[in-house]
């Protein structure tokens, strides 16, 4: 079950926030999150959905700084300052449009919980008002809003973090992402170039128990082994040419949190047997060093090659690949769940109008019938890039229209009903069959292979459904 709200505390090293933070998680069951500085606070919006900040002012942390960025980087959160007992407002600092409320130190952990409680209501009752005000522009812009070919109304968006989505295949995804952050295996995440994986890897460590230690990055491609071992494991000064200090290494740097290493299927097979031993008994020898040094970390590892594959060719250790699936997901690339453009789209357009000061109202019929008919072989990145473009180019109080897409998503061409299937055959017998092993076939690849779903979805036991595939001659690769 999701958090009924996140709250970042950005707060200098020292100060007390235990008895607050106790009475927001235990009693209000709400997520926090704390930064102990400006960098550490970014990078915790960057990767996490934030409701909600309290920033510290004083202490060697300006916390009104903080507070000023985020109403131009993140205006949709509700922003609080806590102030000194004896530091004074004037008229001017009080009317202060980037902070909602002040409250004072020393801290009554009451006080804030209320704060954050009336904040938080404030800020879902903007939210509501946008929807609906949002409806009732869309009814009054048929020109823009053409609802001629007779489209259902949109759901409202889901999110699992910085992950926007609507589909389906995304939302069991994330359900099943959700339970695994709980645990503490490893887990591996296979998906396409751009589709989101290290989204998902960062969504996954501030949903664990890991949350508040760190979460390191490493893109372990193109690297040599000497590089790779440095990077992760640490060396000493003198290991190699160039090593002029000692350097901790990631896994050491992470100890209690998270490293994810995305390209895992690009390192060498002598390096393979270096993360293996990491994965089995926690060892770090940093280089040039003979002492062994151990360190507490959860693996999250992602490839965009399939590692099953990797291995069947020899060129990927077996006992690896077993190690690093305790939990194995796939994010679908963009194309094979179109139903998420839209609200991909519109999420992009509020974040980049948003980060260059424009007012953008909307996009367009136009421009979603488009963008729902381009495959996307950059996936959500390419997406991304476009509407940022578009943005950049529209002009500030108008909707985004095609007028502003690239020459590539403009000749995209309308997608055919995904019914339009003939069966093959001359007699009624041989065009039932041939629909049935449509169908079959249809639902087995919506459902990846699982068969017990798909049996489930057509009705079917598995046992009959088994005897469709064999009679049929369906198998997962074509």
């Amino acid at each position: 079950m999701e958090s009924p709200g996140t709250v970042l505390i950005a707060s200098h090293v020292g100060i007390d926030w235990s008895a607050t933070i106790d009475i927001l998680t235990d009693e209000f069951d709400y997520r926090v999150l704390i930064a102990r500085s400006p960098a550490e606070a970014h990078k915790a919006l960057d990767s996490v959905h934030v409701d909600l900040v309290i920033a510290e002012d004083g202490a060697g942390l300006d916390g009104r700084d903080l507070l000023s960025e985020l109403r131009v980087s993140h205006p949709e959160i509700i922003r609080v300052l806590a102030l000194d007992a004896e530091r004074s407002l004037t008229a001017r600092e009080l009317e202060a449009p980037s902070i909602y409320q002040f409250v004072r130190k020393p801290l009554d952990a009451q006080q804030i919980a209320l704060v954050v409680k009336r904040g938080l209501e404030a800020r879902e009752l903007a939210r509501r008002h946008r929807l609906l005000s949002r409806e009732f522009k869309v009814s009054g812009d048929s020109d823009l809003f053409d609802d001629s070919h007779g489209a259902p109304t949109r759901r409202e968006s889901q999110r699992f973090e910085k992950l926007v989505f609507i589909s389906e295949r995304m939302s069991e995804l994330c359900d099943v992402a959700r339970k695994a952050a709980r645990t503490e295996l490893p887990i591996l995440i296979h998906g396409e170039t751009g589709v989101g994986k290290e989204l998902l890897a960062r969504a996954i460590h501030y949903n664990s128990s890991r949350r508040s230690s760190p979460l390191m990055v490493q893109n372990c491609g193109g690297m040599s082994d000497e590089r790779l071992q440095s990077e992760l494991f640490g060396h000493k000064r003198g290991a190699f040419p160039g090593a002029i200090s000692d350097r901790l290494g990631l896994f050491r740097a992470a100890d209690g949190g998270t490293v994810f290493l995305d390209e895992i299927s690009e390192v060498s097979p002598s390096f393979q047997i270096s993360i293996l031993r990491f994965l089995q008994e926690g060892e770090v020898k940093p280089l040039g060093s003979d002492k062994t040094e151990y360190s507490n970390v959860r693996i999250i590892a992602a490839a965009n090659k399939p590692l099953r594959t990797m291995v069947k060719d020899g060129v990927y250790r077996q006992d690896l690949y077993f190690r690093l699936r305790g939990f194995e997901l796939e994010v679908p690339p963009l194309r094979e769940r179109l139903d998420d453009v839209p609200v991909l789209a519109e999420f992009f357009a509020a974040k980049h109008s948003d980060a260059m000061g424009r007012r953008i109202l909307g996009l367009s019929a136009g421009v979603i019938e488009k963008l729902s008919a381009f495959d996307y072989p950059g996936n959500v990145r390419e997406l991304e890039n476009e509407i940022r473009r578009m943005v950049a180019l529209a002009k500030d109080g108008e909707y985004l229209t095609t007028q502003t897409l690239s020459p590539a998503m403009l000749a995209a061409t309308p997608r055919k009903p995904a019914n339009g299937f003939a069966p093959d055959g001359a007699t009624l017998k041989d065009k039932v069959e041939s629909l049935e092993k449509h169908l079959v076939g249809e639902m087995l690849v919506r459902h990846r292979w699982n068969q017990s779903r798909a049996a489930s979805e057509l009705g079917l036991s598995r046992v009959g459904l088994a005897n469709k595939i064999k009679r049929y001659d369906l198998d997962e690769t074509g």
